[in-house]
């Protein structure tokens, strides 16, 4: 376990060094106030934050704030009131245990071209997820484009638009410009410029967390456990990756939580790594607030979750009859979240291929 946590720490600080030297050094504060910036590592203030303190869905370096700069506003995590709501509840449903048993042809596909590639050689796991991912953004929002091609455009528009609104030693000239042309890339793949957000988040979500996961998985030697239970072993393994470890908000109004007074106007960084307590190898806490911490709560939740549980549950299953293990992994330096731009596995000498189990 040590040795995958320590690899899996390094793309944290390769992908974003200053944001994560500043939480790595505050850890220890569950509440702490930097001006008008609030972090807050612990996971109760932060359940608080997301269940009862109203937040500002468009303010200024938050997730609605860019995506409604960049792309005209209208979409869901710009939204609020009735028309949030609205979408939310569209949204639920095709992200419900129907709508993933549909869209599960179109990631099936890419694992079994995964599968044919690793039973002859070594395999680079990241283009194998971004089709994964591509296919399913594609499915999602009605694109035809070609899955990989809308997969890079989403990557490419998170990275920019990440570089807008995330801490940085050194100014960064031109970034907003490079942001909008960015978003207009993949609004034009998009029947329905909308769903911009909706494809930047699957993508995204799931290029930062299947390859990590794997991973972690190889070096931790957990391949029986996939074997076993991939659907309980796809949970906690999101748990101790946090693809999206910091959420950032603002406050609609001041608020006390749990003592710390917020006011209106506050910029938070909600830490959803350390609410998750992906630092632990075993949450120290509320064990049910730990595996829902990286994926909001609430209201405030990504409906996207049992999606990409789902995702990564058949990824193990169809890797852990070859017990794969990790030649190299290369950390992305661009990227919008904490990903792999190269992930090589290889199938471990002795692993008989087995017939993969049926999809649920």
């Amino acid at each position: 376990m040590l040795t995958a946590r320590a690899a899996d720490r390094a793309v944290y600080l390769r992908s974003h060094p200053v944001l994560f030297a500043l939480l790595t050094a505050t850890r220890r504060r569950p509440v702490l106030r930097l001006g008008r910036t609030v972090l807050v590592h612990h996971p109760e203030p932060y359940r608080e934050i997301l269940t009862r303190v109203p937040l500002d869905r468009t303010a200024e370096h938050t997730t609605g704030g860019a995506a409604a700069r960049l792309t005209g506003g209208g979409l869901l995590f710009d939204q609020s009131g009735s028309e949030h709501r609205g979408s939310r509840r569209e949204l639920a449903a095709l992200l419900g245990s129907d709508g993933i048993a549909a869209l599960r042809p179109h990631w099936q596909r890419a694992l079994d071209r995964l599968t044919s590639e690793l039973a002859a050689g070594p395999v680079d796991l990241v283009p194998a997820v971004r089709l994964l991912a591509g296919a399913t953004a594609a499915a999602l929002t009605g694109s035809t484009a070609d899955p990989v091609a809308l997969a890079v455009a989403a990557e490419r528009a998170a990275a920019a638009t990440a570089r807008t609104h995330l801490p940085s030693l050194l100014p960064r000239p031109g970034a907003e410009r490079r942001a909008r042309r960015a978003a207009e890339r993949l609004t034009a793949l998009l029947p329905d410029p909308r769903d911009a957000m909706l494809a930047v988040a699957a993508v995204n979500t799931t290029l930062a967390a299947l390859p990590r996961a794997a991973a972690w998985c190889a070096r931790a030697g957990l391949w029986e456990q996939a074997r076993t239970d991939a659907p309980a072993l796809a949970a906690e393994l999101l748990r101790l990756t946090a693809a999206s470890p910091v959420l950032p908000r603002a406050a609609a109004a001041d608020a006390d939580v749990l003592g710390h007074r917020l006011r209106r106007g506050d910029r938070l960084l909600l830490v959803a790594r350390h609410a998750a307590e992906a630092h632990r190898d075993t949450p120290a806490g509320d064990a049910a607030l730990a595996a829902q911490a990286p994926f909001g709560l609430g209201r405030h939740a990504c409906p996207g979750a049992a999606l990409a549980r789902a995702q990564l549950a058949d990824l193990l299953a169809v890797l852990a009859p070859h017990r794969p293990r990790v030649l190299r992994t290369v950390a992305h330096s661009r990227s919008a979240l904490p990903s792999y731009r190269r992930c090589l596995l290889a199938r471990r000498p002795g692993a008989a291929p087995c017939p993969r189990p049926p999809s649920p």
